[in-house]
């Protein structure tokens, strides 16, 4: 998720002068000075752990040194259930486990696609820049791997819910790039899938939801889209983003930006779980998002793509078009039927 719309009433007021020069801002999301501080007005609520109709919630330290925690739904259900270890979006910049708007998605999405999701809290750009997130995922996966492995009596009440053998990365934007670099490194690991040396988990497929992806070349909805009130993405966002988060001299032809920018033979070499692909009509991201799709499979991946029609960039989390409770709800069912095919 990038650039939101927001109400400049709740702004914070900054005495920039304390600060210096700003360097980088987005609109109601972050400004960061020439000094190197970085402020996040709460545009967006946080809200704490509660549990909703028919799911338990609960917040887990994961590594108290970095910061890294995870918020842990399960629905009431007696049966087993796929474990979705998810990543929020926020251009690699904002955004948290505990905002609302990911707390009341993935609440929903536990129960009514019968899931355990795992909403990680990974550590935000440009105070900790790329690979620090995905260098948190990491971490979060070595987590669950070694409760699995020691039976925790802790972590019980999701552990023995949980079906190990079942376990999805997904994510939103810049979480679900998150999501696929995630599963790039697992898959470089060794052995013959994206599993390998994760016994007992068995990652069994990746869900991109409008993953953010960039490039130096702008692809045609970069350049012609019209803007949209439905969507949360601009180009100028989108830039400032990867200004922020990639490594200091990177352009967005860096490979953790652009997969395709040295082609689809790296892709080819890759092992990669089935993945599928949500991508949304009215997203800047579009064309890209197809482009990779395309690419994935003629390197011989499986992927299912889903098009969302009349809706943009993180309408799932936004709500904020007529359609947009309507495609949520279809995206859900096809979530649902990925994880349990």
């Amino acid at each position: 998720m990038a650039a939101i719309s927001f109400d400049p009433s709740i702004n914070v007021q900054v005495n920039q002068k304390s600060h210096g020069v700003l360097v980088e801002e987005i609109e109601g999301l972050i400004r960061v000075h020439k000094n190197g501080h970085v402020e996040r007005p709460p545009t967006i609520p946080i809200v704490p752990c509660t549990a909703t109709s028919g799911v338990t919630a609960k917040d887990i330290v994961i590594d108290k040194f970095t910061g890294l925690w995870t918020r842990i739904y399960v629905p009431n259900y007696s049966n087993k259930m796929p474990l979705l270890i998810y990543f929020h979006g926020g251009g690699f910049c904002v955004g948290s486990a505990a905002w609302s708007c990911y707390h009341e998605f993935l609440s929903g999405l536990a129960s009514k696609a019968g899931c355990i999701i795992f909403s990680v809290n990974y550590r935000l750009a440009p105070e900790n820049r790329l690979p620090a997130a995905y260098d948190d995922g990491i971490e979060t996966l070595m987590w669950v791997k070694q409760q699995a492995l020691s039976g925790s009596n802790e972590h019980k009440w999701w552990l023995s819910q949980s079906d190990l053998s079942s376990l999805f990365l997904a994510g939103d934007s810049a979480g679900a790039n998150i999501a696929y670099n995630v599963a790039t490194r697992l898959g470089s690991h060794g052995g013959t899938s994206a599993s390998s040396g994760m016994k007992p988990l068995v990652v069994k497929g990746s869900i991109l939801i409008q993953p953010f992806f960039g490039g130096e070349s702008r692809t045609a909805t970069e350049m012609h889209a019209t803007p949209q009130v439905t969507s949360a993405l601009t180009l100028p966002a989108s830039d400032a983003y990867w200004r922020l988060s990639l490594p200091f001299g990177s352009n967005r032809d860096h490979p953790w930006c652009n997969p395709l920018a040295n082609g689809t033979p790296k892709l080819r070499e890759l092992r990669l779980p089935p993945t599928m692909m949500c991508v949304s009509e009215m997203d800047i991201l579009k064309d890209r998002n197809m482009g990779f799709c395309n690419a994935l499979g003629g390197a011989g991946k499986r992927v299912e793509t889903k098009i969302y029609k009349g809706v943009g960039h993180a309408f799932q989390i936004l709500h904020n078009s007529p359609s947009s409770h309507i495609r949520t709800q279809e995206m859900i069912s096809h979530i649902k039927t990925f994880i349990n095919q």
